[in-house]
């Protein structure tokens, strides 16, 4: 199955829709505008939250808790390498591991993939494609899609700034 996030890039709400293969609305995210670290909530269709993606504010490197029903199920971790981009994900037996463009990603448990990221290249806007293999892991890949987005996005507000 596959999911797709497209997100806008003026909106006075952090607000987006994530889209089945149908183009039909699948999930709204929406994230906390006025808070410390990036805060983003989950939605179905129905407007029940069924997840919470929040930044650990005082860490070396990009951490994210992925709450389900107000408990951490995971807790996404971008590790610390030198040409590609590799995530820890701890509480489940994942791993993701991207290409040295932060464009290509491969969620992985024992050399079986769960789910292929892709990063458009030239989109107004990012815009992902989740080729997720078994619907059950839906949720979580999208969780860790989105916990990606958010640290590609404290890294490269860190490079704009020189710091």
């Amino acid at each position: 199955m596959k999911l797709y996030v497209k997100q806008k890039v003026f909106s006075w709400r952090d607000r987006f829709f994530v889209k089945d293969e149908n183009g039909s609305d699948r999930y709204a995210v929406e994230g906390e505008i006025l808070s410390l670290g990036k805060k983003l909530h989950v939605y179905d269709m129905n407007g029940t939250e069924v997840a919470f993606i929040r930044q650990k504010v005082m860490s070396w490197l990009p951490r994210f808790f992925v709450e389900v029903n107000g408990r951490v199920v995971c807790t996404i971790v971008k590790e610390l390498t030198l040409f590609k981009q590799r995530y820890r994900l701890e509480g489940l037996p994942w791993h993701l591991d991207g290409d040295f463009w932060a464009h290509e990603y491969s969620l992985v448990e024992n050399n079986r993939q769960i789910m292929r990221l892709s990063k458009k290249w030239f989109s107004w806007g990012d815009s992902y494609e989740l080729d997720i293999a078994d619907p059950q892991n839906e949720l979580m890949c999208l969780c860790v899609a989105l916990a990606v987005d958010c640290a590609l996005a404290i890294q490269n507000a860190a490079a704009a700034s020189g710091g």
